[in-house]
């Protein structure tokens, strides 16, 4: 078995290592202090000329058609330096790949390039409502036709870019008889329709330089071809592209952990303390030791779900494992990094602090850890059995 990247995957995460280095690094810590957001569309714009805006989205829609692995490790690379940055590529990713994957040849050529190219800033992927987060086939709101159009009524909920997304892949349920988990559909919304309102910003922990925002539609009408696939079959959709995204937030969460564990490991060969260099006690060490074996799991349990992916096999038991692990991680390292560095990593002098906030919703966000074991533990047992 080869583990080694390909050229192809090298000269990716080199780029996106070097990008985050010259590009995101200078402003992130700004950035997460809220303010201006200029810089990081700018970013995002310079991202998309990249190519990292379509990592597994086909070169015919202006996608790199680089693959799932590419998409990983390019993910993690960024989250070394901005997680913020991060989770909207995740993200856009997802969407497009959804809309390559469901969309009519119309939608896809009217949507994909915009979300490749920087046209738009963002995609959003709008499922989760208050009361249907872990259990999304509990979605209330609804879509019915009226003659050519549909009608969305309802509310989604920490949405990622919802305030500068230039298109919401939006869940509805269009047979309200069907049962749980059946009839619902899945639609494309622009924003500046009727109907149609965003929130402002929410006020979160940590990732403060990606937007999160609640959807409202109100009696919102929607042209009749915004419906994507087949009708009354969007849940099943929802669960497989929530597999592929939790490959993105895995991640996310070891690039995370790694740069928390880079700059501990570093504080700790110049720290000095009872004469001596803290790296040389044995309680650093063995943090460093512990920290550093889990992230290598982490990375090789996300190319695992990565080379399934890409190869078109089942993958949906392995990317659970792969994000509950490398997130979970990712918050061990993390709280490890600030005990190294003291008290001085609870101050904003270093980044430790801002890596473990940003952490936090890395366990939460595109199926929660408890979500995760109850998937894997269903896979085990059904192989089992």
């Amino acid at each position: 078995m080869n583990l080694d990247l390909n050229e192809e995957q090298k000269l990716i995460q080199d780029t996106a290592r070097e990008f985050a280095r010259a590009e995101l690094e200078p402003v992130a810590a700004a950035l997460d202090k809220g303010g201006d957001r200029e810089p990081f569309f700018t970013n995002l714009r310079k991202l998309a000329e990249l190519g990292f805006m379509g990592l597994n989205v086909s070169d015919a829609y202006g996608g790199s058609e680089a693959g799932v692995i590419a998409f990983s490790v390019a993910m993690t690379e960024i989250a070394r330096v901005c997680a913020s940055t991060a989770v909207t590529v995740s993200v856009n990713n997802m969407v497009g790949e959804v809309i390559q994957s469901l969309g009519s040849e119309q939608q896809k050529q009217r949507y994909i390039p915009k979300l490749c190219s920087g046209e738009y800033l963002a995609g959003a992927f709008a499922l989760t409502e208050p009361g249907a987060g872990s259990d999304p086939a509990s979605l209330a709101t609804s879509a019915r036709a009226d003659g050519d159009s549909w009608i969305l009524n309802g509310s989604k909920i920490f949405i990622t870019s919802g305030s500068y997304a230039g298109v919401f892949v939006v869940w509805a349920v269009t047979d309200p008889k069907a049962p749980k988990g059946k009839g619902i559909s899945v639609f494309l919304v622009e924003p500046g329709v009727d109907g149609f309102v965003i929130s402002k910003d929410e006020e979160k922990l940590g990732q403060h330089g990606s937007a999160t925002n609640e959807l409202y539609f109100q009696d919102c009408r929607i042209p009749g071809d915004a419906l994507m696939g087949t009708l009354n079959d969007g849940f099943r959709v929802a669960v497989s592209e929530l597999a592929g995204g939790r490959i993105g937030i895995g991640s996310l969460g070891l690039g995370l952990g790694l740069a928390a564990m880079d700059a501990a490991a570093r504080y700790s060969l110049e720290r000095v303390q009872f004469g001596r260099k803290i790296s040389d006690f044995q309680a650093i060490q063995w943090k460093i030791a512990d920290r550093y074996t889990e992230l290598e799991a982490a990375r090789l349990l996300l190319m695992s779900a990565a080379y399934l992916k890409e190869q078109g096999r089942a993958f949906a038991k392995e990317a659970s494992m792969a994000k509950v692990f490398a997130t979970e991680a990712a918050n061990r390292a993390c709280y490890d990094a600030l005990q190294i560095l003291g008290g001085y990593g609870y101050t904003t002098d270093y980044p430790i602090e801002r890596y473990t906030r940003d952490a936090r919703l890395t366990t939460i966000y595109e199926g929660t850890s408890e979500i995760q074991r109850l998937i894997i533990s269903r896979a085990v047992l059904s192989q089992i059995g």
